[in-house]
């Protein structure tokens, strides 16, 4: 089952909105992924420094953990806090050794890092999760968003989307792979790690893989088609845009609306539905075995 929504946005005067109109999309698509939820935005960024996200079990908790490692050597972060999620802005200088930090403590997750990109998740129903995460206040130029209904695995926060493997990249998915094990194998020998056995986290991992070779996100969605086997949607948000392809055979319900300020995804009409002038916009299905991707200017 699962929801997916992404919005791009193409005015900038639409950039303050970004988070209302995705929380809105995520709201719709609640029925469809009750358990659990995330999201990615894409938001300003800062020269020189990184941006982690963090998780804890709690609020309380991650707290007190951004504290802890300020007093184990990290210094004073600066630190916004979205109930059980940090954002912490690091210099590019100190990055690998807080992320060390980060590593000994057992109370942290590091949801995803990126100059740009803000990561949160949680079990409970997608509304409820970003109302908790105060998501209708975000401000960014694109964003991507997964409701999860947990069939294959545990209702966890570790298992909702979306996954992020490499810096600024995330992917939320629709679907099953069948040879996700086999592809997890070999990513791991080509060193990277994984969190979850989620087949998503593979799916995100193998594009990022893919992106460090030097492949393009176009190249690595096409790539995509011919390594991971099974039937998926993807939709994929970078630093600098996001992009949606489904598999050949195409099973998994998509729609699409693209307007003058703004395109959009959604697993079913009813989730563009809610954005501005929604019936004034191109709406058309992706095709199958096709990458539509859209880039900032």
């Amino acid at each position: 089952m699962c929801g997916i929504v992404g919005l791009f946005l193409k005015n900038p005067g639409l950039y303050p909105k970004l988070g209302f109109h995705l929380a809105a999309m995520l709201g719709v698509m609640s029925d469809r992924g009750p358990d659990s939820a995330g999201f990615a935005v894409y938001g300003s960024s800062q020269a020189d420094h990184v941006k982690l996200t963090l998780r804890a079990a709690s609020a309380v908790e991650i707290r007190e953990a951004v504290a802890d490692l300020g007093k184990a050597g990290a210094g004073d972060l600066d630190s916004v806090f979205h109930d059980t999620h940090a954002v912490v802005s690091v210099p590019l200088a100190r990055e690998q050794e807080v992320r060390l930090l980060i590593a000994r403590d057992s109370r942290v997750t590091l949801a995803g890092v990126g100059a740009r990109m803000e990561l949160f998740k949680e079990v409970g129903l997608p509304e409820q999760v970003a109302k908790r995460f105060e998501l209708s206040g975000m401000s960014g130029t694109h964003g991507i968003g997964h409701t999860r209904m947990a069939t294959e695995s545990a209702v966890t926060t570790r298992g909702a989307h979306p996954f992020s493997t490499g810096k600024d990249q995330c992917l939320v998915h629709n679907g099953s792979l069948s040879n996700h094990c086999g592809v997890r194998r070999f990513l791991s020998r080509e060193g990277l790690t994984f969190e979850t056995d989620n087949d998503s986290e593979v799916a995100a991992g193998f594009l990022t893989w893919r992106m460090q070779q030097g492949a393009s996100l176009e190249q690595a969605l096409t790539d995509s088609l011919a390594d991971l086997d099974g039937f998926f949607t993807f939709v994929v948000g970078t630093e600098s845009g996001f992009a949606v392809l489904r598999d050949p055979i195409s099973c998994k319900p998509a729609v699409m609306a693209e307007t003058d300020d703004y395109v959009a995804f959604g697993s079913e009409y009813r989730a563009l539905a809610v954005l501005p002038n929604a019936g004034r916009a191109r709406v058309f299905e992706p095709e199958p075995a096709r990458v539509y991707a859209w880039e900032l200017r």
